[in-house]
């Protein structure tokens, strides 16, 4: 029924909050306690310039709290899966308990697999950062979490094309744009750009809020595509970040880091194509692609036009902070923003995607 269908949902959000909450003073005194916190050399970016402008800016911050908080959201993920599926095995015959149960193998085997095996991978390269000496840089090069994203696209792109049997997207308002086996490498151009967004974890409260918008965007989709299983897993998701977001609102208790948002750009990257979205995703995800642009845009002008930038410093919200906004204002108006074209590309999806 319906209604069970939505207690699924809430629950998983609600649960896989209060598990969040629940870990999280132990997380911390663990993080602080082994000073958890980057002291590599200052950044540089893909063209290997300096930035000093985005060093001076993240001195401080990089100083007073640890790396590593996404633990709070994949693991809260995990553990309420975990248990729906262990309460559903011991109680076969309950309705309730088995409605609960969202690991299913058509929805969430995948995004599931994919958000722990990328957030591992990131919390690898937190690790080397923060066990990494003073003044020297440490931690998996970009090109390296690079490689192992096309890997993960390129598993993901066969599963859609050979498994699962998609061949088209959907474009709102038009129909279906059939592309056969270029379904793969679209698959791995989506990630490697959402991957790509993930320079959007900068200050405090701003990629913990803006995920939790886009995914609770996608717990809706799902939803109405009756994909509730899915829908589950991204209001765990949802409820993980909220757990998150408690902690990291100004002034930030730990920053997300690899581990938390190399999962969910990845995991993004699945829940998209299950729920047929990817034309609209960029509309849900706006201050992600902003993010991306942004860096594509400075590099590009940086490169092509001797060294001039058009922002002060990219990422955008840096830009922001750089012409003298507080930091809380850019994060708030993210904020808005996300929500606002969230709900924009939420109503384009369900009313001119694919037929329900």
């Amino acid at each position: 029924m319906l209604y069970l269908s939505l207690t699924k949902v809430f629950l998983a959000s609600a649960s896989a909050f209060f598990i969040g909450i629940i870990i999280t003073p132990f997380l911390t005194n663990f993080l602080y306690k082994h000073k958890c916190w980057k002291k590599t050399a200052d950044k540089i970016d893909p063209l290997g310039n300096s930035t000093p402008i985005f060093n001076e800016l993240d001195k401080e911050r990089a100083k007073r709290a640890p790396r590593m908080g996404g633990i709070i959201i994949w693991s809260s993920v995990l553990i309420i899966t975990i248990i729906f599926a262990v309460i559903s095995y011991f109680f076969p015959d309950n309705a309730l308990s088995q409605k609960l149960n969202f690991l299913s193998r058509n929805q969430t085997w995948l995004p599931l697999f994919t958000l722990i095996f990328a957030s591992l991978l990131g919390l690898v390269d937190d690790i080397l950062q923060v066990t990494g000496e003073a003044g020297t840089k440490s931690g998996l090069s970009f090109y390296q979490r690079l490689s192992v994203v096309v890997i993960l696209g390129l598993i993901g792109g066969y599963w859609f094309y050979f498994k699962l049997g998609m061949l088209a997207i959907t474009l709102p308002f038009i129909g279906s744009l059939y592309l056969g086996w270029l379904i793969i490498p679209l698959f791995i151009l989506v990630m490697i750009a959402l991957f790509s967004s993930g320079v959007i974890d900068g200050l405090d409260g701003l990629s913990g809020g803006v995920m939790a918008i886009i995914f609770a965007s996608y717990t809706v989709i799902a939803f109405f595509q009756s994909q509730f299983d899915l829908a589950a897993f991204c209001g765990a998701i949802t409820g993980g970040l909220l757990a998150f977001l408690w902690f990291n609102i100004p002034p930030a208790r730990f920053y997300m880091s690899e581990t938390g948002i190399l999962g969910l750009t990845t995991a993004l990257t699945v829940v998209a194509f299950l729920t047929d979205s990817v034309a609209t995703l960029p509309i849900i995800a706006l201050p992600l692609v902003a993010t991306v642009l942004s860096v594509v845009i400075q590099l590009a002008s940086k490169k092509f036009r001797h060294g001039k930038k058009v922002f002060l410093v990219a990422p955008l919200h840096h830009h922001f902070e750089a012409l003298g906004w507080p930091a809380y204002k850019v994060v708030m108006r993210y904020w808005v923003i996300g929500i606002i074209f969230a709900i924009i590309g939420l109503i384009i999806t369900l009313i001119g995607g694919p037929k329900l």
